[in-house]
């Protein structure tokens, strides 16, 4: 069975960093792309990173300005998102999703939550002082 386990969010102040981290199991994982996604209360979801099968490639929301970093690790079947300077806009559930690379025709379209079969459960990003 398919599970994408999102954890290490929480509670932190503007300017701090976190790092989440998306567990995966029951599918060949260096075979996907996996994305990041977030949903702030009363907005829709938004594409956040994502990185594909290999690592080797990236792409971020250009609103993050570079404080973000995706990477994955396949032989631990985990792929994390380092955020640094955090703002409190960036205070959302965060949410990771998997897709096989095969399915995408461009790169590009792994920051669009549409083409993603699977979903983790999210976790929380809270950035109040």
């Amino acid at each position: 069975q398919l599970q994408l386990v999102e954890s290490g969010g929480g509670l932190v102040q503007p300017g701090e960093s976190l790092r989440l981290s998306c567990a995966a199991s029951g599918f060949t994982f260096h075979y996907y792309a996996i994305g990041w996604f977030r949903q702030a209360p009363g907005k829709e979801r938004e594409g956040v990173s994502c990185i594909d099968s290999s690592g080797s490639n990236s792409r971020y929301a250009d609103s993050l300005e570079g404080r973000f970093t995706i990477s994955r690790d396949n032989a631990k079947n985990t792929v994390s998102l380092q955020m640094n300077s955090l703002k409190p806009e960036d205070t959302a559930v965060y949410y990771c999703a998997a897709v096989p690379i095969r399915k995408l025709l461009l790169f590009s379209e792994c920051i669009l939550p549409e083409p993603y079969d699977y979903w983790g459960q999210g976790t929380q990003v809270s950035v109040s002082s």
